[in-house]
């Protein structure tokens, strides 16, 4: 199980829309930097620096095939939240009955927000 640090941390470096959809098309299989490229209309070296602080953090790592680059994901809890992330909820969780500490009180039925 991983401390609760690395979780946060983990949840921080996935936290950018870029590396979500770097990660998104790792997914699908193995993606040289030209490949992002083509869908991110960011330049390459922004690419880099998502793609190696995806790396440092152990997400995702390359092998050399002549002279690109091709990654791939490393981390298996990838794919599963990016599955979670990409869930579509029809309703909230039902609001509580009554107090949890005092067992007293009813919930008026309309949460504050």
């Amino acid at each position: 199980m991983r401390p609760i640090g690395k979780q946060a941390e983990l949840l921080k470096v996935i936290g950018h829309p870029v590396r979500i959809r770097i990660l998104a098309e790792l997914t699908k299989g193995v993606k040289c930097v030209s490949d992002f490229e083509e869908f991110l209309e960011i330049s390459q070296p922004n690419i880099s620096q998502h793609l190696t602080l995806l790396r440092n953090h152990g997400l995702i790592d390359y092998y050399m095939d002549g002279r690109l680059r091709c990654y791939y994901l490393l981390d298996p809890i990838v794919p599963d939240l990016l599955e979670v992330l990409s869930r579509d909820y029809e309703e909230s969780l039902p609001a509580p009955a009554c107090c949890p500490v005092t067992k007293k009180g009813k919930y008026p039925g309309k949460r504050r927000h």
